[in-house]
């Protein structure tokens, strides 16, 4: 029998569960996006708890069988979008519940964490990051861009976005070009066929460590009205505008905390373009800094960090005997 931490994350965008052994491995990451109509920026909240309870529903043969044979002694959930007082989503009460709920029918622990955690702990692993005590980060996805210092398993906030997040925008953008949400993926695809001069200026504050993208929206969304820009373009303008404003708040958050070792992670950080883009950019212009992705698969929504947060937890627990 093989011992497991199983972790929960019922984000905004996609329903997650996870599993990894005492070793770090990871043993479940099924994952499904909620379903979006097609003109649509997002879901309610209510629609989207309900459509959280019927995937995890439709979710269980698959998580059975991969679980066959193995021990749960430790469940992990997020329970929020930040580690912040202030931070609330409907849509994480299912997952903390359910997490809850099975902990106490098994009579294991049970450990809460938030969804940006779960990000930085998925991103970092298998990176030259995992085992660091301190590196600067940015998680960017459709409700973060966030500029953070990992230090001793803590994080704080050092800037940001002002008005829209990196992921807001690509999804305004492209939902208004006619693509499916989230747009990611699409407006990548539309970003290999374009061109781009810079046409979208950086908006930055607080010696760039905070954003706004407010403005690129409705200069980006004024070319299509216009129809003078092909949507390869428009979408191209977009990337080469986050990259540039990624590179500088990285810069000016390497400046500030003395941190060189950097993580991007998130949705948008999973995209091959953006880390293209970003990379280049950085090598040209920050050579002291040291820029690390995590695997693509695990930069989006996922449970694995979750249950790597809870693995972490648990062993803590058992060396502490409590």
């Amino acid at each position: 029998m093989r011992d497991a931490v199983l972790g929960l994350d019922t984000s905004n965008y996609r329903t997650s569960l996870a599993a990894v052994d005492l070793e770090g491995n990871i043993l479940l990451n099924q994952r499904k996006l909620l379903p979006v109509t097609l003109g649509e920026r997002g879901l309610r909240q209510s629609d989207a708890v309900y459509l959280h309870l019927k995937q995890i529903k439709d979710m269980e043969p698959h998580v059975r069988d991969a679980l066959s044979g193995v021990r749960i002694i430790a469940a992990a959930a997020s329970a929020a979008p930040r580690n912040r007082e202030d931070s609330y989503m409907p849509v994480f009460e299912v997952g903390d519940t359910l997490g809850r709920t099975i902990a106490a029918t098994m009579e294991i622990p049970f450990i809460q964490t938030d969804h940006q955690q779960g990000h930085l702990w998925a991103a970092r692993r298998g990176t030259a990051l995992e085992k660091k005590e301190a590196f600067l980060a940015l998680h960017l996805s459709g409700g973060t861009t966030d500029l953070l210092a990992f230090q001793a398993g803590e994080i704080a906030e050092w800037g940001g976005s002002l008005d829209l997040h990196a992921g807001q925008l690509i999804d305004r953008i492209g939902v208004a070009m006619g693509l499916p949400f989230p747009a990611g993926p699409e407006m990548e695809k539309l970003a290999g066929q374009g061109k781009a001069a810079g046409l979208l200026g950086c908006s930055m504050a607080d010696r760039d460590l905070r954003c706004h993208f407010s403005g690129a929206e409705t200069k980006a969304l004024s070319w299509i009205r216009e129809g003078k820009m092909t949507p390869g373009d428009v979408a191209l303008e977009v990337y080469d505008l986050l990259a540039r404003t990624v590179a500088r708040m990285l810069a000016a958050g390497m400046r500030e905390t003395g941190l060189r070792d950097v993580l991007l992670c998130g949705g948008v950080a999973s995209s091959a373009l953006f880390r293209r883009m970003v990379t280049e950019r950085i090598n040209k212009r920050e050579r002291g800094m040291r820029l690390c992705f995590g695997d693509p698969a695990l930069s989006g929504d996922n449970a694995v960090g979750v249950a790597l947060i809870g693995l972490a937890a648990y062993k803590r627990q058992a060396a502490a005997g409590t």
